[in-house]
């Protein structure tokens, strides 16, 4: 929650965790948004979606909850989204580029898109396309999106470390704690 919470903003709203896995961050996102949330967790895994919706309704009774068993680079029934999580979901895309541009379209004009992803630059068979911090800058512009800004980063017991950046659609503001560098 520490890692992405500054890019949240207001509590509630329409979001979605898009490439969720066994729902970690689907979680922490449930307990940032609060009761007011619509959440949409979308992952290829049926029985880890169906896992997610058994702890959501058990821990988080009052987020509307929408699980939907898909991949996010296609077409998905998603609505127009405050907000965008990729946890560790980029880095099994080709073209990081096409992949935020492609997930972009989901998000309202203010909307904010934030990236967790590992730090490093060369692939393995855990992270076959890193995208690491110094990269994401020019993705999130090939995307049509606004600089990064970094929320965080934490220590990672196999790659380094991971990183938390917030990204928006171009002219609207990436979430509160405007103080935070811009990553270059």
């Amino acid at each position: 929650m520490a890692l992405i919470g500054d890019g949240i903003g207001r509590p509630g709203g329409a979001w979605a965790d898009l490439g969720s896995g066994s729902g970690a961050f689907t979680a922490a996102l449930a307990g940032l948004l609060g009761a007011e949330a619509r959440l949409w967790s979308v992952d290829l895994d049926a029985r880890a979606i169906r896992a997610q919706q058994g702890e959501m309704a058990e821990r988080f009774a009052g987020v509307e909850f929408h699980p939907i068993v898909g991949d996010f680079t296609g077409d998905l029934p998603l609505p127009r989204l405050d907000g965008i999580l990729l946890a560790n979901s980029l880095h099994f895309q080709e073209d990081p580029c096409e992949v935020l541009a492609h997930v972009a379209q989901w998000l309202t004009p203010a909307g904010r898109l934030i990236v967790v992803e590992y730090d490093i630059g060369m692939p393995n068979p855990w992270v076959p396309h890193p995208v690491p911090l110094s990269a994401l800058p020019r993705a999130a512009e090939c995307a049509g999106l606004s600089p990064p800004r970094l929320l965080g980063t934490h220590p990672s017991r196999y790659h380094r470390r991971m990183y938390a950046a917030v990204l928006s659609s171009r002219g609207s503001a990436p979430a509160r704690g405007q103080s935070a560098p811009v990553v270059r």
